[in-house]
């Protein structure tokens, strides 16, 4: 019979909470990865990311033509509503079961023009801006996963503590 000591369960706990937490944040929200990102894009570029408040998401596909994703929103406390629109390059070769059930999945994932109340980001700014969401996203993840690891720490230790083990 196999001994658990306390850091082999320590280890497990561990082990098993990146994978969750991984998991989890792989599989988000269900808002397309296309609108989310627009929406990251955008909080890189405004004054005050976290003071911004989202009025409209609309997305036009437009076949080989490629989508826009328009958002409307109001940010920095101040009630006026802007807009902007990520313009995504067609991206698949033939209709495959995954285009059938979701249109949007046709379409890259990081935008090639963007724009912002009709003034369109130049490349290398859209690039920096792509970066910075990225990071953001990659903070993020680090973040939830540090988190998912102090709680199962937390609770090995209570559990280890009170002698119970279960």
């Amino acid at each position: 019979m196999t001994k658990i000591t306390p850091a082999s369960l320590r280890i497990s706990v561990a082990a098993l909470t990146i994978t969750c937490v991984l998991i989890a944040s792989c599989s988000g929200p269900r808002e397309d990865v296309r609108v989310s990102f627009c929406k990251k894009l955008v909080a890189t570029q405004v004054g005050s990311p976290g003071s911004v408040r989202w009025t409209d998401v609309e997305t036009r596909p437009r076949g080989h033509s490629g989508l826009s994703v328009v958002l409307g929103f109001e940010s920095g406390g101040v009630g006026t509503r802007r807009t902007a629109t990520c313009h995504y390059r067609y991206n698949a070769v033939d209709d495959t079961a995954l285009t059938l059930s979701d249109p949007l999945s046709a379409y890259s994932t990081s935008p090639e023009t963007m724009s912002i109340d009709g003034e369109s980001l130049s490349r290398s700014a859209l690039a920096e801006a792509v970066k910075q969401a990225v990071i953001a996203q990659g903070k993020a993840i680090i973040d939830r996963a540090q988190k998912g690891i102090e709680d199962a720490a937390a609770m090995a230790r209570e559990r280890l503590g009170s002698g119970t083990g279960n």
